[in-house]
């Protein structure tokens, strides 16, 4: 408990450590499409989020939601799957699957308890439709959705970590988020947030397992969020 002293507000990153897109996306291709190999559909989909992310930040485009860089992308990956064909509603709905990500098997009752302590919030490059969408359908229970679309800009940009001290109006010692990927992790510590990562090794799916390895800068490590809300005394 040491680790989490005086933390009010846990924030969460949302894809991989809340909720499983890999795997959501390769039992979305099966069902809609099933001749295309469906892990390397999600794996090159997802390829293309950092750098559609870079264009933003760069100045090249201008602020885009992430449902509108997901289609940037999906677009431009359609061809090399022979599904350039798909018309607009098809390519709209392909797009919402990023709405409708399944959970991992721990989270729904893994932040109800942690619920009961902390007030929990997202902290997700996600807009706040597709986060909104995503948590009704799988039952996550949120005290409030923040998203890179309330500060306008993406994680790791400071503006991202220290604005959600600036909503609860606490210190930033006092927020915690909550992640599976250390460079989000990094960029929260250096605003003066307390960290506490999440293993997800299946989270790029079991052909590319990840190194979960513990880093002493975290204040917590846990294997999935049962396991942090046991350490946190949830």
């Amino acid at each position: 408990m040491n680790s989490a002293s005086g933390v009010e507000v846990l924030a969460f990153d949302i894809f991989g450590t809340v909720v499983d897109w890999h795997g959501s996306i390769v039992r979305e291709m099966a069902r809609a499409h099933p001749q295309v190999d469906g892990d390397a559909f999600a794996t090159a989909w997802r390829a293309g989020y950092r750098p559609a992310m870079a264009r933003v930040m760069s100045g090249e485009l201008g602020w885009t939601l992430i449902d509108d860089l997901h289609r940037m992308i999906l677009d431009g990956i359609l061809p090399q799957f022979g599904l350039e064909h798909l018309d607009e509603g098809a390519r709209r709905e392909l797009n919402r699957v990023w709405h409708r990500l399944d959970p991992w098997p721990d989270a729904v009752e893994g932040l109800q308890r942690l619920k009961r302590r902390y007030i929990l919030c997202t902290l997700s490059n996600g807009n706040i439709g597709l986060l909104t969408r995503m948590a009704k359908r799988a039952g996550l229970p949120w005290d409030c959705i923040l998203s890179a679309e309330v500060f306008r800009a993406y994680k790791p940009d400071p503006a991202t970590y220290l604005g959600v001290a600036r909503v609860f109006d606490l210190p930033p010692r006092q927020v915690m988020l909550v992640a599976a990927h250390h460079d989000d992790l990094e960029g929260a510590r250096g605003c003066g947030l307390r960290t506490a990562y999440i293993e997800r090794p299946l989270e790029f799916g079991a052909a590319r397992p990840k190194d979960v390895s513990p880093r002493a800068q975290n204040d917590l490590h846990a294997r999935d969020l049962l396991a942090l809300a046991d350490q946190l005394g949830c």
